[in-house]
Formats: structure tokens, sequence, C-alpha cells
């Protein structure tokens, strides 16, 4: 292989190193179709009257579900080091288990009220 070859290669991967991934629009069309169909499944949460547990439950699920397409795909969250998604999904994992701790220690307290104070006037 000649040196100018050698160049000319080294020349063209320098370059499609600095023009970006591109991403197929089938995905991002997936992806739209997706969010669809999980925003009607959330839209008949209302429509059909499911109340309680439940509905929180599916609503939950639901936004959850989009807002994890989105972070993934729209931010591109899914092509990143695992050290930059550890550093930006962790956070509000940690906080939603503090959330459920405070929570638990709620009802522990408010059952200790009711077994030593009784109901109230």
């Amino acid at each position: 292989m000649s040196e100018t070859t050698a160049h000319a290669q080294t020349q063209t991967m320098h370059a499609q190193a600095h023009t970006g991934q591109q991403h197929p629009i089938r995905l991002y069309l997936l992806v739209w179709g997706l969010l669809f169909v999980l925003s009607a499944g959330s839209y008949m949460v209302d429509y059909l009257g499911i109340q309680g547990y439940l509905r929180w439950t599916l609503i939950l699920v639901f936004m959850m579900l989009k807002a994890g397409l989105i972070v993934a795909v729209f931010m591109h969250m899914a092509w990143e080091r695992l050290a930059l998604v550890y550093a930006i999904l962790l956070p509000p994992l940690l906080v939603l288990v503090f959330v459920a701790l405070m929570v638990s220690e709620a009802d522990y307290t408010i059952f200790t009220r009711l077994a030593f104070f009784g109901a109230g006037p």
C-alpha cells in the first residue's frame, strides 16, 4: 500500500469520526409510534373510568415509559457512556428510594399515634 493511499484512508476515517453518528429515521418514527400508543393507553385509563390505586399505577407506568423513551432516544442517552447514564439516572432513583422509606415511616408513625393516643376527639 502506498503512502498516498494510507494518507487518504486516514483522512477519510478522521472525517467520518467528526461527522457524528446518524440514526435512521425509522427509529424515530418507531419511537413516535410507541409514544402515541402509550399516550393512548394513558388516555384510556381516564376514558374507562379506572379508579383507585390501579388508576395511579397505570398513569405512573405510562408516564415513566414515555419519559424513558424520550430520554433514551431523543436525548441520545441510549448511546452515551455508562458513567454518564449513571450520573443522570441514579440520583432520581435514589430520591425515589428515600421517598419510599419516608412513606413507610409515616405509616408507622400514624399507626403508633393511633395505637397509643386513640382516634381523637
